[in-house]
């Protein structure tokens, strides 16, 4: 017999099925016991009657079952109104332990109380929380709309080494590795790699895979591993080209969420999914720190004047709702200072590139880069970068067409978009300073 799950049972009723999964409750009544199975799918209702002689065995083989522990049940899928759960129930046959669950360490369908730390330490428990199994379909949603929407116009998916022989961009938050008899370094991005795809040709390349940085922050936003959602595409105009194919994605991976989980997200995350209208609205840098502080009366730190900082980014979203009724808003005119030097400069020296806020956060740095090669080795030079990118900027050498491209931190786009409060809820597996396991 095929697998059978929850979400196609009804296709089987009134056939005898296989089914496989957790037992999720146990209620023994005096005539009758009642056993909750589920999926990742939904759960449903098994029925044993206790009269019934043929039924001894399973009722004492489940009577020394725990909450958890797992169970193949063979039996008949049968209609009844009175079944809360689907109005269906299984009749079994044959029940097979598959594993036996011990005591668990605390109740995963009441998390209130329970110390973030404790739940991480048994992810896999906590990840049997109804809602928090949810974060993880929906994030997958996500990106499969992001996908579907970069296939549909032509975008090639690319799978770049992690593992690099010279620090990418700087030595300061890389991860050193021992390689044999040499040192290595995590991939910090695929930055180098996606510009290496254009100047091979590949027009449109797109990658969803780990980044590393290794930053000692504590903050509710940040990690030492997460998933990166990077593309690069060539023959652009300007970092407009840029902005525009990032208000399409975006409202292309969101429009797929609120398809298939609209209703599920007010009930449980108790908010909504609002699909952005394009364009987005679109702010100089300086113009921006001139409306924060008459209206907020708020003034940019002196070391952070040329970039934004988590305070100025909160204080933008409230202003682009004032002002233009977004929860989105691009940010241009950096200073090249506080930028990677493979962004592009026009002829008065200003940053061909944006960040991108919502909901208070930033989201993506994006920009035109810079494809000319006598230009990029001026940049490195200016930055200081000598040997580090060396390899990187042969790249440039044998002509590459005008390109640009950004990336999307996947998992503080599901904490964003759930108004989930910390990265550590929305990763699979948090990595932080202080966390390497599970």
């Amino acid at each position: 017999m095929e697998k059978v799950y929850v979400k196609d049972l009804k296709k089987y009723v009134n056939q005898e099925i296989s089914f496989s999964g957790f037992i999720d409750s146990i209620r023994d009544k005096k005539w009758v016991m009642f056993v909750i199975l589920r999926d990742n799918t939904g759960k449903v209702q098994m029925t044993i009657e206790k009269s019934e002689e043929k039924n001894q065995e399973l009722l004492e083989l489940l009577s020394n079952l725990t909450v958890d522990s797992t169970i193949k049940v063979k039996g008949k899928l049968i209609e009844n109104e009175a079944v809360k759960l689907g109005q269906m129930e299984i009749i079994p046959e044959k029940i097979e332990v598959t594993s036996k669950a011990q005591n668990l360490p605390f109740d995963y369908n009441n998390l209130e109380g329970v110390n973030l730390d404790t739940r991480l330490d048994y992810r896999w428990l906590d990840l049997r929380n109804e809602k928090n199994g949810l974060i993880r379909q929906i994030e997958s949603t996500m990106v499969m709309g992001m996908r579907e929407f970069l296939y549909q116009n032509d975008f090639i998916e690319i799978h770049t080494p992690k593992l690099l022989g010279a620090a990418s961009e700087s030595g300061s938050e890389v991860f050193e590795v021992k390689y044999f008899d040499r040192k290595a370094y995590l991939a910090q991005s695929p930055q180098f790699y996606k510009q290496m795809a254009i100047a091979a040709g590949l027009s449109k390349i797109f990658e969803v895979a780990p980044a590393f940085r290794a930053e000692n922050s504590n903050t509710n936003r940040h990690a030492t591993e997460f998933t990166s959602f990077d593309l690069e595409f060539s023959y652009i105009d300007s970092y407009e080209d840029v902005m525009n194919l990032e208000e399409d994605l975006l409202i292309a991976g969101l429009t797929k969420v609120k398809e298939l989980y609209e209703e599920k997200i007010k009930e449980i995350f108790k908010t909504e999914v609002i699909i952005p209208k394009k364009p987005f609205p679109r702010i100089k840098l300086q113009d921006l720190y001139q409306e924060l502080n008459k209206r907020y009366n708020y003034q940019i730190p002196t070391e952070d004047i040329g970039d934004l900082n988590a305070e100025a980014e909160k204080l933008t979203s409230k202003y682009a709702m004032e002002e233009y009724g977004s929860e989105f808003i691009f940010i241009t005119g950096f200073a090249a200072t506080k930028r990677a030097f493979y962004h592009m400069r026009d002829k008065n020296g200003e940053l061909q590139g944006y960040d991108l806020i919502w909901r208070g956060t930033e989201i993506t740095t994006g920009a035109q880069r810079e494809h000319r090669y006598e230009e990029i080795v001026k940049n490195a030079k200016e930055k200081g970068l000598g040997e580090d990118v060396k390899f990187y900027l042969e790249f440039f050498k044998y002509g590459c067409p005008p390109h640009g491209g950004f990336a999307i931190g996947v998992d503080r786009l599901t904490m964003l978009l759930l108004q989930i409060p910390t990265i550590k809820e929305t990763q699979f597996l948090f990595r932080g300073p202080n966390r390497l396991t599970p």
